[in-house]
């Protein structure tokens, strides 16, 4: 219990890090990781069923994101050319020159884990490393 409970208090002490940093831009985390995976992608579009998946958060959630960053003309929503029931979501040029503003801060913060050195960093990932590859994140 002591371990979970620390690794949850961790996980929203980083978020309310990342959150108050990304304030001054108009973004949240949440908001930032969709831009990064937007801009990631090959074409700079996902379906937004796509994105959920990606992220790991339910459909419902990635809605209100992407008509936050929609109305801040950081991304557009265009209907899918090959799948008429799905929705995409494309970067725009905005999306692209904020996103790399917004990694130099969350870079300049490591990820809300400056209190951390290198090695701790690695020993943390060495850490959680079992749960996740149980869980299927990766393949072993």
């Amino acid at each position: 219990m002591r371990a979970v409970t620390s690794l949850m208090r961790v996980h929203q002490l980083v978020l309310t890090e990342l959150d108050e940093r990304l304030r001054p831009l108009g973004l949240t985390f949440a908001r930032y990781e969709v831009l990064v995976l937007l801009s990631f992608s090959r074409r700079g579009a996902l379906p937004l069923g796509k994105i959920g998946e990606r992220l790991q958060v339910h459909a419902t959630s990635v809605t209100p994101l992407v008509k936050r960053l929609e109305a801040a003309e950081l991304i557009r929503r265009t209907p899918h050319p090959e799948d008429g029931r799905a929705v995409l979501a494309s970067i725009t040029p905005a999306g692209r020159e904020l996103v790399e503003r917004a990694t130099e801060v969350v870079m300049a913060v490591r990820f809300g884990l400056g209190s951390l050195s290198d090695e701790q960093c690695d020993d943390l990932t060495e850490l959680l490393t079992p749960p996740r590859e149980a869980a299927g994140d990766f393949e072993v």
